[in-house]
């Protein structure tokens, strides 16, 4: 499972809202392979699925990931933090046994 945050659903909801898309556009959430870490997440919308997708509904927001990605991502929740000090979206994973400093990667 992949859980949503409140922050993350109400930006998530404001983005859709600004480009006029409707709940067809789902979150898709990957990890690749980069950063300082080992491990870096990709974080698009989109509205076409794929082979093999795992899809998650939670918090009333749609997340998708490939079954790779759903190894690191698995009890993960989506946060959004926004302001001066914000981080835009993140992701809590528990999977993750360090980060590097900028919050931007990650290894297990």
């Amino acid at each position: 499972m992949i859980h949503v945050a409140d922050s993350a659903k109400k930006r998530i909801i404001e983005i859709r809202t600004k480009e006029g898309w409707d709940e067809s556009h789902f979150i898709r959430a990957e990890v690749e392979s980069g950063g300082c870490s080992g491990l870096t997440y990709k974080l698009d919308f989109d509205h076409l699925p794929r082979e093999n997708d795992q899809v998650f509904d939670d918090n009333g927001v749609r997340v998708v990931t490939d079954l790779k990605s759903m190894l690191y991502l698995f009890d993960s929740t989506l946060e959004f933090s926004g302001g001066l000090d914000g981080r835009g979206f993140y992701f809590n994973n528990p999977n993750a046994s360090r980060e590097c400093a900028c919050g931007e990667s990650f290894a297990v």
